[in-house]
């Protein structure tokens, strides 16, 4: 009994000697965010979408939505605010998503106190910030860093029984995103028993389900270019879920029903179903990083000894490289305004810009300056007009009468070894161009190629 006040004491002044760091995880979060934010100045085509579709009116995106893209119907209007608020460019594009990363840092660490200390909370808390595909998606202009936010927190009320807000939370992650509803499979691990989690996990479902019909529809054009799950998807995988479990052997208990099953059943499910629909990516479950960082902020904290910090700090290498790397425009698939720039050298008054495929005009869209000053001999009607991502094309043969009325053409295409779209309107192009034009130049631009053609004799005028 003599030795309870003591261990008080102790364990108030661990306390007082941590607390002034709890605002260290959202900090460090923020700070990485924020380096190298441009990137050099580049933006891939799915930042693009972003862009363009968030500058178009309230009514337009409401109008697009109805046949595409409903999935982030919620991100977009989120956007169209931002900008209407503050047209900050690239800043503006992705200070959401450094703001939202911060906020799951929090709430990583929050999730952390609740179940084993202030320790595991700080600690867990910087592990999540420092993750590298938490860091490349803080500087992305989509939705994903939301999506985890809003998944986060919603598993910080569900361990506080705070289950209408709960159910607001959870709500928010699943417009933003509908694969955020995997959550409540890890979350029925830890509340299924109670009957507040089971009501607001019943309203989600709910309240999810007109998104869910209307994205049902839309999917095959939404996800027609997904194949199955890869073998580095699976790689990947598995090596995550073999340090999260070796990671909760001697956890806390009550961690590990929480942290375990976000980290398995959300990713592992869609894989699984992506056997029969394609629907995986990895970025689409991007929330289930916490559950790691959860279980090795936990082990951290209750570690005795210098060895196993030293292999933290030895891990903190690669991940340091690979940090540096994402802020590189070499890290996206492509890079929209290096295209746009390339475009801008080469174009003259008067010239046809062809996409080959037609889903390439989002590399001109986000740079309108460029694409205004070029004839579009394809197109039948704009993004806007056609209430869609990409705008509508002409059928082929007018296509080809369209070409071959242009004495100078830039084709973006492709980087090479990507497959060619079998497509008549696709087709009708490359034909047209190889049977009918000289090429002029090619060149390899970040995921893209800028090609200028001339009708036969005309390359020399083109230096």
């Amino acid at each position: 009994m003599e030795s309870a006040p003591p261990i008080r004491q102790l364990q108030e002044a661990a306390i007082r000697r941590i607390a002034p760091w709890r605002p260290l995880p959202p900090l460090l979060a923020a700070v990485l965010g924020l380096w190298g934010l441009e990137r050099g100045g580049g933006m891939w085509r799915d930042e693009s979408v972003t862009w363009q579709v968030a500058h178009r009116s309230l009514g337009g995106i409401g109008d697009l939505l109805g046949r595409v893209d409903a999935v982030h119907g919620l991100y977009y209007v989120l956007m169209h605010g931002v900008f209407q608020t503050w047209d900050g460019g690239l800043w503006a594009l992705r200070l959401p998503s450094v703001a939202a990363t911060a906020l799951a840092a929090a709430g990583v660490a929050a999730v952390a106190h609740r179940l084993v200390g202030e320790r595991a909370a700080l600690i867990a808390g910087c592990v999540y910030a420092v993750l590298p595909p938490v860091q490349m998606y803080a500087q992305e202009g989509r939705s994903y860093a939301l999506v985890a936010a809003a998944v986060v927190w919603a598993t910080y009320l569900m361990l506080r029984e705070r289950w209408a807000a709960y159910t607001v939370v959870l709500l928010i992650g699943c417009w933003l995103h509908e694969f955020a509803a995997l959550a409540l499979l890890a979350h029925a691990f830890t509340a299924r028993h109670s009957r507040g989690w089971r009501r607001s996990a019943a309203t989600v479902a709910v309240l999810l389900l007109p998104l869910a019909v209307v994205s049902v529809r839309q999917a095959h054009q939404q996800l027609g270019w997904l194949g199955r799950p890869s073998w580095q998807d699976w790689a990947a995988y598995a090596v995550v879920g073999a340090a999260s479990l070796l990671l909760a052997r001697g956890a806390p208990k009550d961690l590990v029903r929480v942290a375990l099953p976000l980290v398995l059943l959300p990713p592992g499910l869609l894989m699984a179903i992506s056997l029969l629909n394609p629907w995986y990516v990895d970025r689409y479950v991007l929330y289930a990083l916490a559950g790691p960082a959860l279980l090795a902020g936990a082990r951290l904290a209750a570690v005795r000894g210098w060895r196993p910090w030293a292999a933290a700090v030895v891990l903190l290498v690669p991940f340091g490289l690979w940090s540096a790397w994402l802020r590189t425009p070499e890290s996206r698939k492509d890079d929209v305004l290096a295209v746009a720039a390339a475009v801008r050298e080469r174009a003259r008054p008067g010239d046809a810009v062809v996409f080959m495929p037609s889903r390439r005009r989002e590399w001109l869209l986000s740079s309108p300056d460029v694409y205004a000053g070029l004839r579009d001999p394809a197109l039948a009607a704009s993004p806007a007009a056609s209430h869609s991502l990409q705008g509508t094309e002409l059928p082929p043969e007018r296509i080809r009468a369209a070409l071959l009325a242009s004495p100078r053409v830039i084709a973006l295409l492709d980087p090479v070894g990507e497959p060619l779209d079998p497509y008549p309107r696709e087709a009708a192009k490359r034909e047209v161009l190889a049977g009918s034009f000289d090429l002029c130049s090619v060149t390899g631009v970040r995921g893209a190629r800028v090609a200028v053609f001339a009708r036969p004799g005309g390359c020399a005028d083109t230096s």
